[in-house]
């Protein structure tokens, strides 16, 4: 690890109120006494207490850049466990970056993205998962992903790690110290005993690893299609769901070619990621067609189909198609135009299609409130925004606890074989050497540098 003091900004470049430059390391107060100037008093700031706050003014030279408060925090009660300042200045590109060169001038070294957070995780204030949910809490696109990732920096995730670690410890030394010492220790009933603890460990996983796939999409946002014919009223859902008029509406056929693509928060706090297409016809047009394969190809990998029927118009072979389309793809029917004279009911469409259907008007507004509510329960079970569980979000993690289940499994059958004890431990400990990676235990350096590549700089 380097030990050498790092700076950067750490607030978003551009014009605001107040910037902020921050700095860590064993020379990190002998660069602040450099350069700032006290606006009153003598007493350098490597002299003041610890977590105090300083008005005053940043000097190159005989030069003021900038009028100032700066913050003094001192190993090892800081976020890096290291000496901490932080200036904070006005916003703007040029001052903070000049008081960033002058900091820089002075000894430090500019920060590499994440760095703090990696010294953080690096001098044990911190383990990797909660690192992890550093850059999630930033990256955040709704409240529901804040909660989360909140969850997972307070620790919630490395509580249930750590509680399996040690059952699975506790688990291991017995059966080794039943071998090493059998006059004493018994192993009799042991394998019937650890069947029920592995059970209930398995169960936790289980329960971690499916509620990931919820994870992945409050963190992601649900990859949403709008399907439909041409000028059935799809570009004018989508400029309902984003709220402003996004997408052309007009009344001939065909406007939209390619597709349009918008990350909205519904009202529920559930992010869809979604898609408004091109309509789905017979043409002999090339770009038409061009933009009809494109949103069949997007159907087919998105997680939800929204597929907009004209409730004024007859179904026909392409809307035979699009129900052959989304047979087994989780999607809803928004039978549409319910305000014009009808010439297909909601028992028509019942007929030939088991997915639900909403009877909306857009020009109306009406049945969108519905259509939110009806993704929400589609995708998660429960009330997810008052749900206290945590829903794991990273891929690495995911695969740790299904290798970690592989592992308790393995256990299982070597205990319903009737294998001897001692082959237990190989895979008990191999389930808690995957949990360990979860959390950072013996984490190698291309790891740990590619987690926090991911993070802006200041950070």
């Amino acid at each position: 690890m380097k030990t050498d003091t790092i700076a950067a900004i750490a607030t978003a470049m551009g014009r605001g109120g107040i910037g902020i430059i921050r700095i860590s390391g064993d020379e990190a107060f002998n660069i602040i006494d450099r350069i700032y100037r006290p606006k009153s008093g003598k007493k350098q700031l490597s002299k003041k207490k610890s977590h105090t706050i300083h008005y005053g003014f940043i000097a190159d030279g005989e030069e003021i850049i900038d009028e100032v408060m700066v913050s003094i925090m001192k190993a090892p009660n800081t976020y890096t466990r290291e000496d901490v300042a932080e200036i904070n200045c006005h916003g703007g590109i040029t001052v903070t970056r000049k008081i960033l060169e002058l900091v820089l001038r002075n000894g430090a070294r500019l920060a590499e993205p994440g760095e703090f957070t990696k010294r953080a995780f690096l001098n044990g204030r911190i383990d990797l998962s909660q690192a992890e949910a550093v850059c999630d809490i930033i990256n955040a696109g709704n409240e529901i992903a804040l909660k989360n990732s909140l969850k997972q920096l307070r620790g919630q995730e490395l509580e249930i790690i750590k509680g399996l670690r040690d059952n699975l410890l506790r688990d291991t030394a017995y059966i080794e110290a039943a071998i090493d010492d059998p006059e004493h220790i018994s192993l009799d009933g042991f394998s019937r005993e650890l069947h029920e603890h592995v059970e209930k460990y398995c169960k936790i996983i289980e329960r971690l690893i499916t509620g990931s796939r919820s994870g992945k999409l409050i963190k992601e946002g649900i990859k949403t299609v709008i399907l439909g014919k041409p000028n059935v009223g799809k570009s004018s859902l989508m400029n309902l769901l984003v709220r402003e008029d996004r997408a052309i509406v007009t009344d001939i056929a065909g406007t939209t070619r390619d597709t349009l693509e918008e990350t909205i928060v519904l009202e529920n706090n559930i992010t869809l990621k979604i898609i408004d297409t091109a309509g789905i016809r017979k043409t002999d047009d090339a770009v038409e067609k061009i933009g009809i394969e494109k949103a069949v190809r997007m159907a087919r990998e998105a997680d939800l189909v929204i597929y907009v029927l004209d409730s004024s118009t007859p179904i026909d072979e392409n809307d035979e198609s699009i129900l052959s389309l989304i047979e087994d793809k989780k999607a809803i029917l928004l039978l549409n135009k319910s305000d014009l004279e009808p010439r297909i009911t909601m028992d028509d469409i019942r007929k030939k299609t088991n997915h639900p259907i909403i009877s909306t008007s857009f020009t109306e507004r009406k049945g969108v409130d519905e259509l939110e509510k009806m993704i929400m329960e589609m995708f998660f079970q429960e009330n997810i925004t008052q749900s206290e569980e945590i829903f794991i979000t990273s891929e690495r993690h995911v695969e740790a606890f299904k290798n970690a289940l592989e592992a308790l499994n393995m256990v299982k059958e070597s205990i319903e074989g009737g294998m001897p004890e001692d082959l237990y431990t190989i895979d008990l400990m191999n389930a808690y050497e995957e949990l360990g990676r979860i959390i950072g235990e013996n984490a190698g350096e291309d790891l740990i540098n590619m987690i926090f590549a991911e993070f802006c700089m200041g950070k």
